[in-house]
């Protein structure tokens, strides 16, 4: 059984930083698409970063390119995603997911949040302005 479970998050102002975590139970050992998402009331859920779990590599939203990163520790199962130069309209719920959506080449192809089928609980950020 998948468990995911987040922490982190909180309020900061513009420009400031926060960090969050994932830590996954239950993952195949031959790999998982695992990141992050977000979702804003009103709008639909969408991708924020995704990394292949058993290689490296990683798939970013354009909006947030060069201001986030995610990393993994795969001894721990533990996955981060780094959030600097924070803007108000990155104030959302963000939740980590994982599915098995990676490419024979080792990257996941996709961060669309209707594919992922395992969810964690959320957690708030809120930027201000």
């Amino acid at each position: 059984q998948v468990q995911l479970m987040e922490s982190g998050g909180g309020s900061v102002q513009a420009g400031g930083s926060l960090s969050l975590s994932c830590t996954a139970s239950g993952l195949p050992h031959t790999g998982s698409c695992l990141g992050w998402f977000r979702q804003v009331p009103g709008k639909e859920r969408e991708g924020v970063a995704v990394i292949y779990t058993v290689g490296d590599k990683t798939l970013y939203a354009d909006s947030v390119a060069g201001r986030f990163t995610i990393s993994q520790d795969k001894a721990k199962g533990t996955v981060y995603l780094q959030m600097n130069s924070l803007k108000p309209e990155d104030t959302a719920m963000y939740y980590c997911a994982a599915d098995r959506l990676f490419s024979s080449g080792g990257y996941c192809y996709t961060s669309t949040a209707y594919e992922y089928n395992y969810w964690g609980q959320g957690t708030q950020v809120t930027v201000s302005s």
